[in-house]
């Protein structure tokens, strides 16, 4: 089971978050939701995504790469960690990190400097709950929802939730990306 990972920690009731929830109806929509979430992203955003194996982290993470303007192609980083993708612009440096197999908090992640590479780059952590959430009192938390078992159904709910003041106008920032 990974109920460890999946559970989505962020707090709606908390003053200073934004929550939209959107549909998404297929792997190319989600690819068109990483480009039009990475329009507003700018250097210094951590970005954290929750949901189960298969529910399109990566492939959401492919299209912020593509909106962001970054060298490589951007798989899953699962048995290297983290990888990163310089800009091919003036843009900023896109940090993909998967945190499934490590187990500790923030303590345990140290050895990636994440905190040295955040004021410059955006950074993206996949199954980062409960362990990043030290590095910014500012972050965008995306928690992608999907039906399971034996099912080909390819409809996603996709729930941000913009915490801290950067994120104040998220829902109208997407509207215009």
């Amino acid at each position: 089971m990974e109920a460890a990972h999946n559970g989505p920690v962020a707090d709606t009731a908390v003053p200073g978050t934004v929550t939209v929830d959107l549909a998404v109806e297929s792997p190319e929509r989600m690819r068109d939701l990483g480009r039009r979430i990475a329009g507003v992203l700018a250097p210094g955003d951590l970005v954290m995504l929750t949901g189960e194996l298969g529910a399109g982290k990566t492939t959401l993470t492919r299209g912020l790469g593509e909106g962001l303007g970054v060298r490589g192609a951007v798989t899953s980083p699962t048995f290297v960690i983290a990888r990163v993708h310089p800009s091919l612009g003036d843009g900023p440096a896109l940090v993909h990190v998967d945190a499934y197999r490590l187990g500790g908090g923030l303590d345990e992640m140290e050895d990636l400097d994440l905190d040295v590479s955040l004021p410059e780059s955006v950074v993206v952590v996949e199954w980062g709950d409960g362990k990043v959430e030290e590095l910014s009192d500012d972050r965008l938390q995306v928690l992608i929802h999907r039906a399971v078992g034996d099912t080909d159904d390819e409809r996603r709910t996709v729930t941000l939730v913009g915490i801290g003041a950067r994120w104040a106008g998220l829902d109208t920032d997407l509207a215009g990306a």
